[in-house]
């Protein structure tokens, strides 16, 4: 059990933030085997797929089973960190901390260089989680709205009340069940880091190391629906702005797809698929990601709130839910 306890100072600085690098980890994590992989399989099996042929080894040797280092996943400093600012943190680590925390966990066969290893970060980044991050990022969002309000509302207790069944709030304490950590801590006036992260459900991932805001990782509402695709109708609204075919490719692209996959299940040509995709391209409403030798295309951030049940007013709701495609 590890219990952390709470200043005045403490509960004012408590926040939130993302962290794209954090997914990475986490999400190898679930590519080994990680407690809650079942939730994950849809992801996983695609992410597989498209790992096939590249050498990913240096990140997956980093990430054993119970211990990770703390240099490939540092407290983002930001509240809404882009990825490169991360992995320049991880560049300018100092060797001989590498090295330390490397040697700590006999389960990581040898020291990488940080620059290459940022590298392989990008590469996997863009194969399996780029085209995704919209539709993460938009769930990580949601809880931190919902958690923002339980704070306002009722305070720390509030907060941590159904943060996890591991967290509980008591006494300006706050206990957190680990099967490895233990031991009692102060937050030294830096206040909590709070950072929701899909790929760690069920557990919550804790660091408390002194040169760090102390952090807690947890799992946030709603993860066991975040790969469930789900065929939604565009609404009349979006129809007169954007047009029947764009809207439609719009709304199909609940997870990322191929001009090829768009074309088969829209009915319209490969062509006029990539003409439509080009524009809502330009127009900030989708992005492309290459995966070995496919494009995918994924709604960006924009698109996906216009899609949100709240932002379709007077729309035909969602129907049949159906297993996130191979």
């Amino acid at each position: 059990m590890l219990e952390l306890s709470f200043t005045a100072a403490d509960v004012a600085y408590t926040r939130f933030a993302f962290s794209p690098l954090w997914e990475v980890v986490a999400s190898v994590w679930q590519l080994k085997g990680g407690v809650g992989h079942d939730v994950h399989a849809p992801w996983l099996a695609q992410a597989r797929d498209r790992l096939k042929g590249y050498d990913w080894r240096l990140l997956h040797d980093l990430v054993p089973a119970h211990v990770i280092p703390a240099f490939l996943c540092p407290p983002p400093t930001a509240p809404l960190p882009e990825l490169a600012d991360e992995l320049a943190t991880v560049r300018a680590t100092p060797d001989e901390q590498v090295a330390r925390e490397v040697a700590a966990i006999p389960e990581i066969p040898a020291v990488p260089d940080t620059g290459e290893l940022a590298e392989v970060i990008e590469g996997y980044w863009d194969r399996v989680l780029a085209p995704f991050w919209p539709r993460v990022r938009t769930l990580l969002e949601a809880d931190v709205q919902y958690r923002a309000r339980r704070l306002t509302t009722g305070g720390a207790s509030a907060l941590f009340a159904d943060l996890n069944p591991a967290v509980t709030w008591r006494d300006e304490r706050l206990f957190i069940e680990h099967r490895r950590v233990s031991g009692r801590r102060g937050l030294r006036g830096k206040g909590l880091l709070l950072v929701p992260s899909a790929f760690v459900w069920p557990r919550v991932f804790s660091i408390t190391v002194p040169g760090w805001q102390p952090t807690l990782r947890y799992p946030p509402r709603g993860v066991g629906d975040l790969w469930t695709e789900r065929h939604t109708a565009p609404s009349a609204a979006l129809v007169g702005v954007f047009g029947a075919s764009r809207a439609r490719l719009l709304a199909e692209l609940d997870n990322p797809a191929s001009t090829t996959a768009l074309a088969a299940r829209t009915g319209l040509t490969a062509g006029g698929v990539s003409q439509h995709l080009t524009a809502l391209k330009a127009a900030g409403l989708v992005s492309a990601h290459r995966a070995g030798r496919f494009v995918l295309y994924a709604r960006s951030e924009v698109a996906e709130h216009l899609l949100t049940p709240d932002a379709r007013k007077g729309r035909p709701a969602r129907t049949a839910e159906r297993p996130f495609p191979g």
